[in-house]
């Protein structure tokens, strides 16, 4: 996933980084680089913290409907360690950093929410993105427990993931867990759809 965010910021920032004053053109890769950093360490967060259901609902287009992409809480967090990460490497005051921010970063999380969204593109899946997100053991409590992202992206599609959705859900969710007792992947699954209700 990296290289696809890596792709994505390099196509956004033409204007805002190649041809800005502020960032020497020595330097250009290495701003570029910066930003998928702040990009992807901030996705990684919210994946590890549990905030699956904001994370969710931001990648599926479904997160602050009506509103401007930058007022969402993650992509301004992300934003904010963006515009900080380039102030302490690159020497730049803060309302450069954060015009090249502003510039390059709802441009890039809306093309990533696009080929997320996009039945005929291929290069980013929504399971492979929360798992690329998503830390070892997390990720592998995922797998095991049989969920499907994509399945539950196309659930959240009132915006929330609630009980009439998992039902609808059903077996694909469950199927892929073990049920025996003493097994420990409930509480993974628990943890997982924890996070998937914001909780």
């Amino acid at each position: 996933m990296l290289e696809q965010l890596m792709n994505l910021v390099k196509g956004h920032s033409q204007e805002a980084i190649v041809q800005n004053p502020a960032i020497p053109n020595e330097h250009n890769e290495e701003a570029i680089q910066t930003v998928t950093q702040s990009i992807m360490g901030g996705l990684q967060n919210q994946a590890q913290s549990g905030n699956l259901s904001g994370l969710m609902g931001l990648l599926t287009g479904r997160a602050g409907q009506g509103g401007s992409l930058m007022n969402n809480p993650i992509v301004g967090g992300i934003a904010q360690n963006a515009i900080g990460s380039l102030m302490s490497k690159f020497g730049i005051n803060s309302p450069a950093a954060s015009g090249i921010v502003a510039s390059v970063l709802p441009g890039v999380l809306s093309s990533l929410i696009n080929k997320t969204n996009d039945p005929n593109d291929s290069s980013v899946d929504l399971n492979g993105m929360m798992g690329s997100l998503l830390g070892g053991q997390q990720r592998e409590q995922a797998a095991s427990s049989g969920i499907n992202f994509n399945q539950v992206g196309a659930a959240m599609a009132d915006g929330k993931l609630d009980m009439n959705d998992l039902m609808r859900m059903g077996g694909s969710l469950f199927g892929g867990s073990d049920k025996t007792p003493g097994n420990q992947q409930s509480g993974g699954l628990g943890g997982l759809l924890g996070g998937l209700f914001g909780k």
